[in-house]
């Protein structure tokens, strides 16, 4: 069973004679522990994939099935707990809380989840030192580099280790050397296990990936298969 299916999945905005359709018509499986890169241009309908695949929006038709579960049936309780334990986000703007430290904001999502101060202070610090910010954890968002801000962000998603990494264009605000950093910690995460989807516009970042999809008119034009160098490799 895949981990992931979707099938026949529609977005269209403003059905009718000026409808845009950000996906037409879009199947695919993807695998557990695979790194997966969808790639497409801005307007491509990549990002609307992401929303779809993260729970964060829904689709005007067609089918999703997360480990099995068909997901389309849920209440947004059902949705919003989900997200919450089986998936991490990376956003390209960091999305840190300018007010709380490096730890807070990796904490605070562990909090919404109603688990114990000392168990997230535990995993909080767990998280904040694989990403090399053990050292960081006072500081607040305006005290570190965007290179720095943004392995906090990779903090917070894998904090409560979700089994999927969902990343728009983790790299995308970041220096040359920021960037490989960031792509690093993804490759080791994938080594371990967890499935990685990437959403990017950067060839050179996709294949870097296992599998690439390219998405193009809400349409998949082009899927196929990586030998990218591990992590280790690098």
């Amino acid at each position: 069973m895949s981990l992931i299916e979707v099938k026949d999945l529609y977005k269209i905005y403003n059905p009718g004679e000026n409808e845009v359709r950000a996906l037409d018509g879009v199947t695919l499986k993807m695998e557990r522990g695979d790194f997966i890169a969808i790639i497409g241009q801005s307007g491509s309908g990549k990002s609307t994939l992401m929303n779809m695949l993260g729970l964060l929006d829904v689709p005007t038709s067609g089918e999703y099935y997360l480990d099995g579960e068909d997901v389309a049936h849920m209440t947004d309780d059902q949705l919003s707990e989900i997200r919450n334990k089986q998936i991490g986000f990376i956003f390209q703007g960091f999305n840190l809380i300018s007010s709380l430290t490096a730890q807070g904001n990796v904490e605070l999502p562990l909090a919404y989840r109603g688990m114990p101060k000392e168990e997230r202070h535990k995993l909080s610090l767990e998280a904040l030192e694989r990403v090399g910010l053990g050292h960081r954890l006072d500081h607040l968002p305006k005290q570190m580099s965007g290179g720095q801000q943004q392995r906090v962000a990779i903090a917070r998603a894998v904090a409560a280790r979700p089994p999927i990494i969902l990343a728009d264009e983790p790299t995308g605000n970041l220096d040359s050397r920021s960037g490989k950093d960031v792509m690093k910690i993804l490759h080791e995460l994938n080594e371990e296990g967890r499935t990685v989807i990437l959403i990017t516009h950067d060839n050179g970042i996709a294949e870097e990936a296992k599998r690439v999809i390219r998405i193009q008119d809400g349409k998949v034009v082009e899927d196929y298969r990586n030998e990218p160098l591990s992590a280790s490799n690098k």
